[in-house]
């Protein structure tokens, strides 16, 4: 487990909260990893969400490389750390760190979508070991990571319950019913991170529905707000240690991660078109050198 979570540990013993050189430099390596499985991924199903993903790479790559406790090879260990995405069309990213954990045979990812492939453009919860939530349906899945905290504690469990939520998808009335039972219930082992990329199918999220001012509504709630460039692997793990470590806190905490829509590629970062869509090869070909000239 040297390249997993021991988040218990570091809160029982209060310490070890920053970063070292080695630890940064192994996130961003499995962010891009991420990114790079997207890419091949996508030409395998013709079709899919690549900056939905690429928002996501280094919040995928915190939470399962470093801040959740997880126990390799083991997807059904009953105290491991939760995880609910609600932007399921961002699975294709996840899939490839699932597998390199030993949740699933690395070779599933290779029939990715295909006829008879468990893994299908959403997750499905009954078909995808170390899935937690079979997600897609914008709007649920805070509502359900509120039930699996809620659970853990009637339960007399420790682990902590993650939240991963587009913006677009604050829209939902239902997010913020889950908000108020979240405080309400005191589910201080909640934590809710916001993928804050501006964009949604239809284009700029604020031109859609505003969702402004964002942490200051989900404090109005209740809730301990904070905010942090998503992008920058050693902020957002160091947040998330030390929130996982605050036994203090009596109600649930969200984090306001800053994204860009498309991270990584230059080409999709401008351009809010693709949010669904096929690269030709020699558009992935290019794809792909930016993305392994992104800074390790």
């Amino acid at each position: 487990m040297s390249d997993l979570a021991t988040a218990r540990s570091r809160a029982a013993s209060g310490s070890a909260i920053a970063l070292s050189a080695q630890q940064t430099g192994l996130l961003k390596e499995k962010a891009q990893f991420v990114r790079l499985e997207t890419v091949r991924l996508i030409e395998i199903a013709k079709v899919g969400h690549y900056t939905s993903a690429f928002s996501a790479a280094e919040i995928f790559s915190v939470l399962y490389y470093d801040v959740m406790a997880l126990k390799r090879n083991e997807p059904a260990w009953e105290d491991r750390d939760r995880f609910m995405m609600g932007k399921g069309h961002a699975a294709v990213g996840l899939y490839p760190i699932l597998a390199d954990l030993g949740f699933f045979p690395t070779d599933l990812l290779d029939g990715y979508t295909r006829l008879g492939n468990p893994l299908g453009d959403h997750p499905d919860m009954r078909k995808v070991p170390g899935i937690d939530f079979s997600s897609g349906s914008i709007g649920h899945a805070l509502s359900a990571g509120c039930g699996m905290a809620l659970a853990g504690r009637m339960q007399g469990r420790d682990f902590h319950t993650f939240v991963m939520v587009g913006d677009g998808e604050l829209q939902e009335g239902q997010v913020w019913e889950a908000a108020l039972f979240g405080v309400h219930q005191r589910l201080n082992r909640l934590i809710c991170i916001i993928d804050r990329n501006g964009y949604q199918l239809d284009g700029s999220v604020d031109d859609v529905i505003g969702v402004e001012p964002i942490l200051d509504k989900w404090r109005a709630f209740g809730w301990e707000g904070h905010v942090v460039d998503g992008h920058d692997v050693a902020a957002l793990a160091t947040l998330l240690r030390r929130l996982k470590a605050d036994t203090s806190r009596q109600v649930p905490a969200v984090v306001l991660a800053q994204t860009v829509k498309g991270k990584g590629v230059s080409y999709m970062e401008t351009e809010p078109g693709w949010h669904l869509g096929y690269l030709d090869p020699s558009d992935a070909k290019r794809a792909v050198a930016e993305i392994k000239a992104m800074e390790i």
